[in-house]
Formats: structure tokens, sequence, C-alpha cells
């Protein structure tokens, strides 16, 4: 059996050596070069291990390892019968997983047990370079999923290890050492990054050709429907929702920053959804029209791919963003939400201008607020009869919206209401139980008991989910907005001044919106251990992190065809299109190419000791009248010099044939193919005897003779 590195028939002409070599290190070189192979196939499959059906990893951690085991032990591998058994066993659990074999889910799976069946059968390097390339393959299907800065340095470490395995398979016989063509791999990918800025730069951006790069397939949580203690899971997601760049020097305090989301109306007892209005876009414009005053705030938003339609912007935002990209989704607005037509699936840029005072929804009429009355029938009664005791109460029988809220805040802070993450399950009378009975919970439990108490004294009112607050990151100066900042507020109507913000959890917790204090999950033992040797250093960390993942999206990701289209303004050319990007980009490899080559060739002349050395002889010999092709071996010359000279020429001719055998003569890979020092002064000492003795006989002053000492 031999592996992927030497063929077979290479294997059979070089076995007394391969063998010396297996028992110098306990292992022969094809043996090991699998085994490396495996842990860099290995490496590569592992981050689809989460995607993958449970069937999949097992099987392909399962060939894995039954391949090393082969190789550790250099026993027989598995017949053709058998490993035909099992492709059409993986075909057909892929068939069961996804029912079908094409796309991206299926492919992806294929591919995986394809490539761990394909080491099973590694018997000839022709077998080693299918796992190459498939390997190389799975790499790509990586950036289907996932297009982050970990995922980049995962990958950039296999293309590594992979272009290390196929450096040992073109490796001379013997046993070359993996650093050493670790090394070579590095210097040689090292010599093609200039071409792949080119083309990262230059070339045209198109649509992907098989799925879209999903870089975070999670949801911010954020929807159109809301029930009690959905936000609080999300706050215990730390993952990043979006970042936010205030431009021009203006940042608002912490309590300013509302990050708008989806506007909910519909109760049913249990749930709360988003409702569409069933009026024309120019009624709802008129009846949610926004006034703004003072000065305008600008500000950037890089947001997280959330499957969700609505934008969640500053209040108030009441102009149309800018949307970074070759193809920016089309905006929509509803009230003080900007909406895109399709749910945004890929990471977003945009610009935005929003004014912190502002007035909303002044001009609503009475059927637009209809909705905001509404309540399920027989539903909470306690609530709908505390709601009656307040109303028949003189104080309160004339209340206007802003006395009454002021009363139920008030009521809050009274009856010592707690605000946790974790306040149980709820009910069916969810806010009876809330109000009554456990007086605890988390933000969507105040806003959502909040808005059926303002709604059962008449009041329209609804609730409001989003974002609230954020943490700046000193490294790059954003703003980080993550999922658990996720939050959820109301807002009632008042004659006059339109809907008003007001935020319960406010009443509970001040510090949750005045300085952006999260309620956060129990630590864990690592965190737990970093904070209790160096406070500051876990956040020092985790700062510096953002901003490389923040650095990479805006650099690398972010980099559309416009960007590309302004580089080549900035270089003074003419780009209006694509059609000049592929013109700079033909242009540039072309130029990239022709500087190669002649690198290359003067590269090779100027530091090829071996190529140098014989340059010298030649042309030493050359000036007596000795000629010898570029071509012609160093043996074929000291074969003529012999001939011609006699004993005058054995030193030289000595020196000659040990150049000779460096390049061409059968040796240890390990030892170097050029003179050393040393050599190659006693190459050009003997070649210049020569001619000096040549020389001297051409004179008539002395006979040619072969130089003493």
């Amino acid at each position: 059996m031999a592996g992927p590195i030497v063929s077979a028939e290479a294997r059979i002409t070089q076995a007394p050596l391969a063998t010396a070599a297996g028992r110098r290190s306990g292992l022969a070189r094809d043996n090991r070069d699998v085994l490396f192979l495996l842990v860099v196939i290995g490496w590569t499959v592992a981050p689809h291990a989460a995607r993958l059906p449970a069937w999949a990893t097992a099987f392909a951690a399962i060939a894995l390892l039954w391949r090393g085991v082969l190789a550790w032990r250099d026993g027989p591998l598995p017949s053709r019968f058998f490993l035909g058994f099992l492709l059409l066993l993986s075909c057909a659990l892929t068939w069961w997983s996804h029912r079908t074999l094409l796309g991206q889910e299926p492919g992806v799976t294929l591919v995986v047990a394809l490539t761990a069946l394909k080491t099973l059968e590694l018997r000839a390097r022709r077998d080693a370079f299918v796992v190459f390339f498939l390997g190389f393959f799975l790499i790509l299907t990586q950036f289907l999923y996932s297009q982050s800065l970990l995922t980049a340095a995962a990958m950039l470490l296999a293309v590594w290890g992979l272009l290390t395995s196929l450096t040992l398979a073109n490796l001379p016989v013997g046993r070359p050492r993996v650093r050493d063509a670790a090394a070579l791999a590095a210097r040689t990918a090292a010599l093609g990054a200039p071409i792949m800025v080119v083309l990262f730069m230059l070339f045209p951006r198109l649509p992907p050709l098989w799925g879209r790069p999903q870089d975070a397939m999670a949801n911010t949580g954020l929807s159109g429907q809301m029930t009690l203690g959905q936000i609080a899971e999300m706050a215990l997601d730390d993952s990043i929702a979006m970042r936010v760049r205030f431009l021009g020097g203006s940042v608002p305090s912490q309590p300013a920053l509302y990050f708008r989301g989806p506007v909910l109306t519909s109760f049913d007892g249990l749930r709360w959804r988003e409702t569409p209005y069933p009026y024309s876009r120019s009624a709802l414009a008129t009846a949610e029209a926004i006034t703004v005053s003072g000065k305008p705030l600008e500000y950037e938003v890089t947001l997280e791919p959330t499957r969700q339609s609505t934008l969640p912007l500053l209040e108030a935002t009441p102009f149309k963003p800018e949307v970074d990209g070759d193809r920016p989704p089309r905006l929509m607005q509803r009230g003080m939400q900007w909406q895109t037509v399709l749910p945004v699936t890929d990471r977003m840029r945009l610009r935005a201008r929003a004014w912190m005072a502002f007035r909303a929804g002044a001009e609503a009429g009475e059927a637009m607020l209809a909705e905001h009355l509404e309540l399920p029938a027989g539903r909470n009664p306690r609530t709908l009869a505390w709601a009656r005791q307040l109303r028949a109460d003189p104080v309160f029988a004339q209340a206007n919206a802003s006395t009454l809220t002021r009363a139920v805040l008030g009521h809050i802070r009274r009856e010592n209401y707690r605000y946790t993450l974790s306040p149980g399950t709820y009910g069916n009378e969810a806010v009876d139980e809330f109000w009554f009975d456990r007086r605890t919970g988390f933000c969507e439990h105040f806003a959502a008991a909040y808005v059926v108490i303002m709604r059962a004294m008449g009041v329209p009112a609804r609730v409001v989910t989003g974002f609230q607050g954020g943490e700046l990151n000193p490294v790059d100066g954003y703003w980080i907005v993550r999922n658990s900042d996720a939050h959820a507020w109301a807002e009632y109507w008042q004659e006059g001044l339109g809907w008003v913000r007001v935020d319960p959890t406010a009443a509970v917790d001040p510090a949750r919106v005045e300085r952006g204090r999260r309620l956060a999950a129990p630590p864990t033992v690592v965190s737990s251990t970093l904070t209790a040797l160096n406070p500051a250093f876990g956040q020092q960390l985790r700062n510096f992190w953002d901003a490389m993942n923040n650095t990479w999206n805006q650099s690398v990701l972010n980099y559309s065809q416009g960007r590309q289209l302004d580089v080549l303004r900035r270089l003074g050319l003419d780009a209006e299109d694509w059609t000049d990007l592929a013109r700079a980009l033909v242009i540039a490899l072309t130029n990239l190419s022709l500087a190669a080559l002649v690198w290359a060739w003067w590269e090779r002349r100027r530091f090829d000791p071996w190529l140098v050395s014989y340059a010298q002889v030649r042309s030493l010999l050359e000036s007596v009248g000795i000629e010898a092709a570029a071509h012609q071996p160093p043996l074929t010359l000291a074969r003529l010099l012999r001939k011609e000279y006699g004993r005058a020429a054995l030193p030289l001719v000595s020196e000659l044939e040990r150049l000779d055998a460096l390049r061409y003569g059968p040796q240890d890979a390990n030892l170097p193919r050029h003179p050393s020092r040393r050599q190659r002064r006693r190459l050009l000492a003997a070649a210049r005897a020569l001619v000096r003795s040549v020389r001297a006989h051409r004179g008539g002053t002395a006979a040619l003779q072969a130089p003493q000492g």
C-alpha cells in the first residue's frame, strides 16, 4: 500500500529508502503524510459539524479516525466493494435528511461524506490530489454560511495545511520535514497574495452562484409578535445586533438611545402582534406625521442580518436613510418606522439623521386610534376592575393620559415591583398575575401590563419593541448594541402631543435606562476567573476583538462595487460600471504577470548558487576560448576538459563532477542541492588555475601541467 505522496511505481523503486526512513522514525513517510492530511481535513470539516445532520458528522469522524488508525498501523485499506456500499449509504442518508440530493444543504453534506470516504482509498498520489481539491472545495463551502473574521482565520489555516500537503506530495523521494514543506507553502502563498489583493480590489461583484452567504443565521428576536418572556430570552444572547457610529461629534445620552423596532398593537390575551393599518399610505403618513425641532443627529448603522423587515433606527428618523451597497433594498415608511420590502438577510450599512426632540401622530383620528383601545373580552378581569376603580376616583375621572401614566408608574414604585430575567411562567391571565400576584417581570411584562391598564382606562396605548442603550468601544469609537440590549417600552396617545414614549421599566430599575445597565446571566467559570484576576482585562479583550470584527466587516465584507469604482476614481480613472472594473483588472493582472516572470528569471539567475557558480566557470573558460553551452551540464564540460587538457584539468574536472552531482545526482532530500561557499571557492580556484595554465602554454612560457598544491 502506497501513501498519497509517492506513487505506486515510485514506491517500488524507492522502497529501501522509505523503509530506512521508517525505521529511523517509527513511521513511514507516506503514513506520516496521510496522518497530517487527515488532521487538515478534520480541521476543515469541523466548522460544518453544527449544521450537518448528526449522522454526517459521526460518519466523517469515524472515517477519518479509521483511516488514521490504518496509517498508524500500516494496515490494509477497505475493499472497493465496501467503499461502494458506504457511498450508497451516505447518498441514502442524505436523501433521508434533506429529501433531495440537490441544493446547498444536501450538497455540503455529500461533499463532507465523500471527502471522508475518499481518504479510505488513499493508495497513490492521484488519490491524494482528489482529497486536496475536495478539501479546497470544502473551504469554499464554509463561506456559504459565515464570512466572519473567525471563519476567515480558520479557513486560512486550513488552506495553509492543504498547501503543505500538496507540497509534500510534490517533493522528491526521501523524508522531507513537514516544517520545511509548511514554510515553502507559506512562501508560495505569500507570492500569490498580491494577485489575490488585486482580484479583491477590482474583480466585479457578482451575485452568489450557489445560495447567499448567511453570515449570521441567528435572529435578533425582534419580530412582529411578542409573548411574555421572549425578550428576557434575548437578554441572555450577548451577540451583536448592530454597530452605531455617531458623526459630527454629537453623541446622545444613554437615556436617549432608543432604537425603534416593531410596534405591537393587537393583543389576544397571550400574544402581542403587529397589525397592518387598513389605510392608504398617504392617510397613514398624515395621521403619523412627525414634527421635529432642534439640530439633527447624524449617525451610521451597521445592522447584522435579522431576517426581519423593520430597521431598528433611532427615534425619530423621519427622512429616508441612505443604504450602502450595489443593490440597496427598497425602503418604505410606516409611521415612525422604516421597513425593507424583503427581510434583511445580509449585513446592511446605512446613514441616517435623527431628531431627539419630536412629536408624532398628533393628527391621528378616532378611527386610527380605535385599535389602540382594543382588549380581549373576558380576559384579565382584575386589571379591568382596577381601571374602573381608578376612573371612579374623582382625582382621575377627567385626568389626561399623562396624569394617569404618573399614577400607574407611582403604583409600580410604591408596591415594590421587581425587575428580573427569570420571572417564571405566566398563565392565561398574565396581566392580572403581574399586577396583583407576582409583581415581578422583565421589560416586556412591565410594558404590556402598562398598555393594558391604560387601554382599560380609555387611553390609546401600544407596545414598542427594539433596543435601548449600548456600549462604546473605545478602540474604534463605535457603539455596540447587543441582543442583550433588546427592550420593550410603551407609547400612549394624548391630544395635542400625539404619541408619547413611556418606559415603565425605568420606574422599577432606573439604571436600566439611565446607565444602560443590563441584567446578565450568571457568569461562567472562565469569565469569573478572568474577572477575579483582572476586572478590566476581560472587557479590554472583548473591545479589541469587537473592533477587529468591525474593521473586517467595514473594510472587507462591505467592500461593494460602488467602493471599487470609488477606488478607480481616486486613482484618476473614469469608472462608471463593471466593464471599467474588468478592464482595470485585466491590465493589472497582465502587468503583475509580466513583473512576476521578470522577477522569477532575475531571482533564479541572481540567487541560485548552483547556476551562478557554473556561469562563473563557463565565463572564465570562455576567456581562453573554451566554449561550453549554457544547456550543457557540468559533467559534459568535465569530459571535454579531461579529453583536451588531461591531468592539468583534473582538479577542475573533479569539482565539476561534484557540482553536477549536487543538481542531478541522487541524494537525501534533507541535504541542500547547491554548493557551499567552500565548494564555490574550490571550484573557482581550480577554474582560474586551469585558465592560467592555458594562457601560459599558449604564450610558450611553460608546458601545460597540472597545478601544484
